[in-house]
């Protein structure tokens, strides 16, 4: 497999793994697993930051602005580091009218490429035990022995 076509596979996955991050009750390990890919792909420079865009969901009301990446035909946003600020250009608002190119791969797949090129692995669920787990079990009575000392206790 050449380069070129593992690079654009790699960026398909982290272009799934993305989309389905954005609905998934469990986000952590999905967005976890695009982040390490996509600075693993900047670290072999089979990727690169183009510059800065404002964000359109800031957080608590305040600008703030994300690094555009451009992987293989696909562009990502993530987190910009405190030096991106002094090395990168910024372009200001989001061009909306952009979209990237539709995908067709399945999670699963995704994932699994995604697993094994960053050696990420998803974190077991430890179960929690509720103190409401505890089968009831009623008290043994003697039907000879009472501890009450009358009736009216």
């Amino acid at each position: 497999m050449s380069l070129t076509t593992k690079d654009s596979e790699i960026a398909q996955a982290i272009f799934t793994v993305n989309r389905h991050a954005k609905t998934a009750p469990d986000n952590q390990f999905l967005y976890a697993l695009k982040k390490q890919s996509l600075n693993l792909m900047i670290q072999q420079k089979r990727a690169q930051k183009l510059g800065l865009h404002f964000s359109k969901n800031p957080r608590k009301s305040q600008q703030q602005s994300s690094v555009l990446v451009k992987c293989g035909n696909y562009y990502f946003h993530m987190l910009p580091k405190k030096e991106d600020f002094h090395s990168l250009e910024h372009f200001g608002d989001l061009d909306e009218s952009y979209r990237n190119p539709p995908s067709r791969m399945n999670l699963k797949h995704a994932k699994e490429l995604l697993q094994n090129y960053t050696g990420l692995k998803p974190q077991e669920k430890k179960t929690a035990l509720s103190a409401f787990s505890k089968r009831y079990e009623p008290k043994e009575t003697n039907r000879f022995y009472t501890p009450k000392k009358s009736y009216f206790d």
